[in-house]
């Protein structure tokens, strides 16, 4: 079937910012769903709050709303707009929700617009747990027995007929969100509760324990036609019992039989047609029994999923493309399959003759006191891929690309002692916990059976043997060292073996690992991702790595590369707190900008999420782990042919920067800013140097090697400081301390001070405003990207901060000088390329003028570089490219047009705190948030009510305020007070705020604090009495006593704020939003 020509333009909705559940393999999707449909002529709409996202760029849809992906805001763009119809599949559960909430209340129908890819009732009976069971019932497939819960009292009833343990799943969540395990009445009653409450439709499916099961997922694509097919089947090391996107996953699936295979394929596809996915991607997942071969559909996913981008990049098929495409009436028989250059159609079956592995990364060290126990709510941050040609070289690959200190099946310690007691290592091995792969290799390292850790953990046999495997071969390493021939050295490579790995192993330097390796003229040879098993030449160059021959005859290598000039472009790896899609932005934006000049452009990369790991992103693609030896290895293979202009470093956040030294070692030239002026603007003391010879102010700061030396230089410097280890991203290890006892205690518990990890030690500045600056250069000419203004005040990490562009309350002196002196250290710095500045502006208690401090410089793209692209116009990632590959910024002129006065935006954060239970929601010098939104609008007011609106605060508009606020913020408060009582807002406040206001005669009404008994204030937040809560707490005292209050805040959706500088914007935002409604503007009308 042709494609429909009734239809003329298409709306797609995002998925939003990046949370935990949804990351950014939604931009991967819906970046390729607007190329794909704008390629066939029709108009495309597309709505997204997230700015760090390439389908958000101006180019990429004809009508781009950076809006808050709400019902209300969206039907305000379809009123505008009026598109013919709407896709909800490419946008993850959330844009699934909002499509779904659009159609029920009638506002598709009375304008007009048709859902396609799935409409109302597919989504409905995919995603409403009753509705899904009896549908699976009907046509003769088992599910796990549970029931449908509206209430407690109805769970309570359910107990007795479903047995304990129980799994506890909400309807219309993401990636698991309130469900979990419960093994006791307490703990179900409790679960229960927090999964009513998550869903958007008050209801969770309490089911029966498949616990230590085997979990399967097939990811399978229909057309209208019914053609169906089935791009890659993925098996789920971790049992039952860990979400899926918590576990680590293997694709094909390595322990079905041909049989078990082909029932579960054609179960996949019944379940598809019955749910009646009329057209594009879908995944189901399985559960199967291993006593008894019992299988059960647990779930399916009527829409693109994180699965989707992970079988995409497993098999080189590019699902969203062909979703977009078949969702507009197309037949998979009809469309060419791009990887094999149109060769075969997609209606071709994908087949893969390599393993590849996804193993997810975590982020619990952020969050003190939360459970590292992995459960049916996802907790992972982000993930990694790698290809192999057998199991142990892909898990090796892929444990390396972790980026946490692993160079394969590293040692770990399990209990204190060296020789743990068989106790310890079961306890270790029972719980559930990202580390549980490598507590098997140790407990065989200890002489553990295989059948012991079978029956504990329920991993398959069939992988423990693998990992006993590798083990094994270690342990013969240590014995005899390394090999002294080239077959011994490829057998050892064959199984994933890194240099790094063996260096440990033989206790040598990594380097002389690679001199005897190379020694041997052992090195990899690449292969291409071609879906077809190279059955099929393949035209497109993405490819891996791998150890083939038989050290006499060569290998057989699929490089082939090009006489053209190259660029190589190192990605950021896995997604991580602190580093996320914002990195990837850039990496992709080079791509783009070297290619239009006429560059070759070389990705490496080994997160299969972004759109940086697209196929058609770059020239050629590697998806290789950021190692130093997997990098030169393949930059030294592509030199063979054409010439390598060299690497960019500068992009992809701290993972492509640390490998700078190796690079250059192994004589690869780095493009852009100098390595030598990245290390002065690292480097504590040569920076501070630079700082005297310009005359620049930076807050009092010292450096200190050993305890003594911390406590000695915090006497001289005087309290609060800010002290944070070296070499960190993220703020990672960060603290402010207020007291010498508060020094001592950081110090004992939270890092080791060393000659080699010093402890840098900063005077904190306190009510000091922060500013952040982003800067191109070619090391003569300056361009000032943005300069954004923190709302939250200095302390808090920027990546946490909600920020202004442009600055909003700071004097234009002080503008134009914080300008002046990003220049001047653009050209001390010697910057080819971008640069970010942290800047502190303080009041001068004497003098009243305007202190001007840097924080710090980092000579590299930060994290705000697409917001500063989307609120001025100007690509800046794409220039900073160009002017690293040697041009001049001047050449760049007409496009450098800066922020126009005539609109605001605001960039505000993310947080996963309602995904770790017991985790206090306070903001500090460490990073917490997973990612951002952006509010665009005419009026400052309108920006930050967009900005909260799209991180999921919905303000209100009257009711209750309870305010408690510490000595210091008591008369900042009063004029916010008084704004909200002229709002019409009641007011309850604790003892001393009361009084305070009181005094001024402003009316509030007086609560207890929870430690003052009941009824209290925690009580009124769980009666629904409370609307809005301003809380800033000082010391230790307070901020403990206030933990329950915004624990319990987060938990019941209540907007709070901990600090005055947003409890000001916030109720600047309600008296916005109360004056008059929020309006929508495409992207494209402000420029």
């Amino acid at each position: 079937m042709p494609k429909r020509d009734d239809i003329k333009s298409i709306l797609i909705i995002g998925a939003g910012p990046i949370v935990i559940g949804q990351a950014c393999e939604f931009d991967y999707s819906g970046t390729q769903a607007c190329k794909a449909l704008k390629e066939e002529g029709y108009r495309v709409i597309l709505v997204n709050s997230n700015p760090a996202t390439i389908m958000t760029d101006p180019n990429l849809a004809d009508a781009t709303y950076i809006e808050p992906i709400t019902p209300e805001v969206v039907a305000k763009i379809i009123e505008k707009e009026r598109p013919d119809a709407l896709l909800p599949t490419m946008g993850g559960q959330t844009a699934l929700n909002t499509a779904l909430a659009l159609s029920k209340n009638g506002t598709l129908k009375r304008l007009g617009v048709e859902l396609i890819g799935a409409n109302e009732e597919a989504i409905e009976k995919a995603e409403d747990r009753q509705k899904f069971r009896d549908i699976m019932d009907s046509i003769g497939l088992e599910s796990p027995k549970s029931e449908v819960i509206k209430t407690v009292s109805e769970a309570i009833e359910a107990l007795p007929r479903i047995g304990l343990p129980v799994i506890i799943r909400p309807s219309f969540t993401l990636g698991g969100t309130g469900g979990g395990i419960a093994y006791n009445r307490e703990e179900y009653e409790r679960i229960v509760r927090e999964g009513l409450d998550a869903s958007p439709i008050h209801e969770v499916l309490v089911e029966e324990s498949v616990l230590g099961w085997k979990e399967y997922e097939m990811e399978v694509v229909r057309d209208r036609a019914d053609n169906c097919i089935i791009i890659c089947s993925i098996e789920n090391i971790d049992p039952m019992g860990v979400h899926t996107g918590d576990s680590i996953t293997v694709a094909p699936a390595l322990t079905l039989t041909d049989k078990e295979y082909q029932i579960m394929r054609n179960a996949s596809l019944a379940v598809l047609r019955a749910i009646g996915v009329e057209t594009g991607g879908s995944n189901v997942q399985f559960g199967v029994n291993p006593k008894d071969g019992r299988m059960v559909v647990i779930e399916m996913n009527p829409r693109v999923s994180r699965s989707s981008a992970l079988a995409s990049k497993a098999t080189g098929f590019p699902i969203a493309k062909i979703a977009a495409k078949l969702s507009v009436g197309y037949t998979l028989d009809e469309l060419a399959n791009d990887i094999t250059g149109g060769r075969i159609p997609a209606s071709f079956e994908p087949t893969i003759d390599y393993v590849v592995t996804k193993i997810p990364r975590f982020a619990f060290e952020k969050f003190r006191g939360s459970d590292n126990r992995l459960s049916t709510a996802m907790k992972s941050v982000g993930e990694v891929m790698a290809i192999g040609r057998n199991f142990e070289e892909s898990m090796q690959k892929a444990l390396r690309s972790l980026e946490k200190g692993l160079s394969g099946f590293d040692d770990v310690v399990i209990g204190t002692e060296e020789n743990p007691e068989p106790d310890q290592i079961r306890a270790a091995l029972s719980k559930p916990t990202p580390q549980r792969l490598l507590y098997i290799a140790q407990a065989i390292r200890h002489g553990m059976s295989l059948e012991d850790i079978h029956s504990i953990t329920k991993y398959d046999p069939w992988f423990l043997e693998r990992i006993s495997h590798i083990v094994a071969t270690e342990s013969e390493i240590k014995q005899h060292g390394l090999p002294v021939k080239a077959e011994d050295w490829l057998h050892l490579k064959k199984m994933g073996f890194s240099d790094a790995r063996l260096a440990k192993l033989v206790k040598v330097s990594e380097i002389s690992v690679r001199r005897a390796r190379t020694k041997h003229n052992v090195h990899p040879v690449y292969k291409r991702v071609d879906s077809c098993a190279a059955e099929i030449p393949s035209t497109t160059p993405y490819m891996y790595s791998c150890y083939e021959g038989d050290g006499v005859n060569p290998a057989e290598c699929e490089m082939a590369p090009t006489d053209r000039k190259k660029v190589i472009i190192l990605g950021g790896g896995p997604n991580r707190i602190g580093q996320g899609i914002e990195f990837d932005y850039c990496c992709v934006h080079a791509s783009y900008a070297l290619k239009e000049a006429g560059y070759e452009t070389i990705m490496v990369n080994c997160n299969p999420e972004t759109v940086s790991t697209d196929y058609d992103s770059s020239d050629r693609l590697y998806f290789e782990p950021l190692t130093a030896e997997d990098v030169i290895e393949l930059i030294k293979a592509e030199s063979r042919n054409g010439q390598v202009m060299g690497a960019i470093v500068q992009l992809g956040g701290q993972t492509p920067l640390m490998l700078t030294k190796s690079l250059q070692e192994a004589g690869i030239p780095i493009l852009g800013t100098d390595p030598d002026s990245i290390d002065i603007a690292e480097d504590r003391e040569r920076f501070q140097k630079l700082l005297k010879q310009l005359k620049l102010k930076q807050p009092a700061n010292a450096l200190a090697k050993s305890v003594k030396d911390a406590l000695e230089k915090a006497e001289e410097l005087g309290f609060p400081i800010v002290i944070r280890p070296s070499y960190v991203l993220g703020g990672q290890g960060m603290e402010i301390v207020h007291s010498m006892e508060d020094l001592k205690k950081y110090i004992g518990a939270a890092v080791k001070v060393s000659g080699e990890s010093p402890v840098l030690l900063d005077r904190y500045l306190k009510d000091a405003v922060e500013v952040d600056v982003d800067v191109l250069s070619d090391t003569t000419d300056v361009y000032i990207a943005g300069i954004m203004e923190h709302i939250e005040e200095a302390g808090i990490h920027s990546g946490d901060s909600a920020c202004v562009l442009p600055p909003h309350s700071l004097p234009y002196k002080t503008v134009r000088e914080i300008e002046k002196q990003s220049e001047q250290l653009a050209r001390a710095l010697k910057i080819k390329g971008l640069m970010n500045v942290q800047f502190a502006i303080k009041k001068n208690s004497d003098t009243g003028d305007m202190e001007i401090f840097i924080l710090e410089v980092n000579p590299r793209a930060s994290r705000t570089v697409p917001f500063v692209a989307k609120a001025t116009g100007t690509p800046v990632a794409k220039i900073a490219a160009r002017i690293m590959a040697g041009e001049k910024l001047k050449d760049f002129t007409p496009i450098l047009r800066g922020m126009t006065p005539d609109h605001i935006a605001v960039k505000a954060p993310v947080f996963p705190f309602s995904r770790f239970s017991g985790v206090d929601p306070l903001l500090g010098p460490e990073m917490k948030s997973t990612g951002e939104v952006m509010g665009l609008d005419r009026e400052i007011g309108h920006a930050f009510a967009k900005s909260q609106l799209g991180a999921g605060t919905r303000l209100p508009s009257g009711g209750t305020v309870f305010l408690s606020v510490k000595d210091d913020d008591k008369e900042a408060l009063i004029p916010l007070a008084r704004d909200l009582i002229q709002m019409g807002f009641q007011l309850v406040a604790t003892g001393g705020t009361c009084a305070h206001l009181t005094k001024a005669g402003v009316p509030a009404q007086r609560i207890n604090k929870v430690m003052e008994g009941q009824p209290h204030i925690a009580d009124a937040v769980i009666n629904g009495q409370i609307d809005l809560i301003i809380n800033t707490t000082k010391g230790a005292q307070t901020v403990s006593d206030a933990f329950s209050i915004r624990r319990l805040a987060l938990m019941h959706k209540i907007p709070y704020y901990t600090l005055m500088t947003s409890a000001k914007a916030g109720v600047q935002a309600i008296r916005s939003l109360k004056s008059h409604d929020l309006t929508v503007e495409p992207l494209q009308s402000y420029f």
